[in-house]
């Protein structure tokens, strides 16, 4: 298993810092102490951070990586096709939550929203760009060297995280165990199947770009 403790242990901190939040508060509690916080310049910001993970973002990078590394564009499209459709679509469909819209149908007077943003209602559960957010996080980090910047890409994961929830598309439950799908699903898969020969032979290990 490659070194992610720049990633990983501040994480299981972060983790463990939900779950007592999780315990100490309600749903409904939680929900509200985010959304209850707002400024015009947050509204401004929260639209473009929570695109990072759409997928969209992923995507593109896995079209970069096809340029220079096959294998390496090979991991990232899996561990988003394993975690953002396979887990996260099954997933939803299963437990088919409503989103908060839905949720506090008889409460959105009470509710910020921001201006321009299609607010969903339905397969709240869990958060897919999180998913996707922590997942791409995962797969960057195992490519770089400098394993340092696990710290940073932590963080940008948890910006793309708040943003669902400040854009009252997702609930903190939603969220957090979007996460942990995104960071143990593809912790498993990238480090079982980058172990396969076939993808450290020399057609894989080059690009469109030889060379």
């Amino acid at each position: 298993m490659y070194d992610n403790r720049f990633f990983l242990i501040p994480y299981l901190i972060l983790l463990a810092i939900c779950l007592l939040i999780k315990i100490n508060f309600t749903k409904d509690e939680i929900y509200f102490a985010v959304n209850s916080r707002y400024s015009n310049c947050a509204d401004t910001i929260a639209p473009f951070v929570t695109d990072i993970g759409n997928g969209w973002t992923t995507v593109v990078l896995c079209v970069i990586l096809l340029l220079f590394d096959y294998r390496k564009a090979f991991l990232l499209a899996s561990s988003y096709v394993l975690t953002g459709f396979v887990f996260a679509q099954s997933l939803k469909f299963i437990f088919d939550a409503p989103r908060p819209k839905l949720y506090f149908q008889n409460q959105l007077s009470r509710i910020h929203f921001v201006k321009g943003t299609e607010i969903l209602s339905t397969h709240s559960f869990p958060s897919g760009h999180t998913i996707t957010a922590f997942s791409t996080a995962i797969v960057i980090l195992y490519f770089l060297k400098n394993k340092t910047w696990g710290f940073a890409l932590l963080l940008v994961a948890i910006c793309v995280g708040y943003s669902r929830m400040y854009l009252s598309q997702h609930f903190f439950e939603d969220v957090t165990i979007g996460s942990v799908v995104g960071v143990f699903v593809t912790l498993i898969w990238v480090n079982w199947i980058d172990n396969k020969r076939f993808l450290h032979t020399e057609g894989w290990n080059r690009g469109l770009v030889k060379k």
